[in-house]
């Protein structure tokens, strides 16, 4: 691919690795215990992409009482599961990341920590792929997503001008910063947790071009 952008965004959960559907899942059958029943799909679709006092303010709405007293630990418990075991990559992910010319910039721009995206980078094998570019949400930033405010950081950390930059996001969390951002925004529906109404939602939102897969992707940016 020869892209005709400088720098390339990526978010993290549900573009490069499937924890968008792994995380709702248990996020699902914890509620649900609880007696609070909900579906994996339901699940993400109400809090897909979110993170810190949002997505804990958008789980108390949704079950009408304060946290469960174990709720941190219990997702505590399997976080650290998954940073031990690895997530599967979302489908042609690590051989997209590899194709990338060497010159081409690029950064990792997610609402979860460094430390997670490190980690699961490593599983994946791409960590050097990405250098120091990891870019946090809830460490970078006043205001994470859906603010644009991590975008332009990450283009400003890479010396590009958030014009000159494409983004790929997968949730309407992230792709509504993306797309106020100014950069060039691809809507990715190629994750386990984006259902048949995926991509009109992320169109909806005003993304640039919708990618079934990594293979669109490539050719949306060559």
């Amino acid at each position: 691919m020869t892209p005709r952008f400088d720098a390339l965004l990526f978010d993290f959960d549900g573009v490069l690795i499937e924890s968008e559907a792994s995380g709702n899942r248990h996020l699902a059958d914890y509620l649900t215990a609880a007696g609070h029943p909900i579906s994996a799909e339901e699940s993400m679709s109400r809090f897909m992409g979110l993170a810190g006092k949002d997505f804990l303010g958008a789980v108390e709405t949704y079950i009408g009482a304060a946290i469960p007293a174990d709720f941190h630990a219990q997702r505590t418990v399997e976080n650290e599961r998954c940073l031990a075991e690895g997530i599967a990559e979302v489908a042609g992910a690590t051989a997209f990341v590899r194709a990338l010319p060497p010159a081409l910039r690029r950064a990792v721009v997610s609402s979860s920590r460094v430390n997670w995206i490190a980690t699961h980078l490593d599983h994946l094998g791409l960590r050097a792929s990405f250098g120091e570019h990891l870019y946090s949400g809830a460490e970078h930033v006043a205001n994470g997503k859906p603010a644009p405010d991590l975008y332009l950081y990450a283009a400003e950390k890479l010396g590009v001008a958030i014009e000159r930059c494409a983004i790929i996001e997968d949730s309407p969390v992230g792709a509504t910063g993306a797309v106020a951002s100014g950069a060039f925004v691809v809507g990715l529906v190629a994750g386990a947790h984006c259902g048949p109404d995926h991509a009109t939602r992320l169109r909806a939102i005003g993304v640039d071009a919708i990618a079934r897969n990594f293979d669109d992707v490539a050719a949306l940016l060559g």
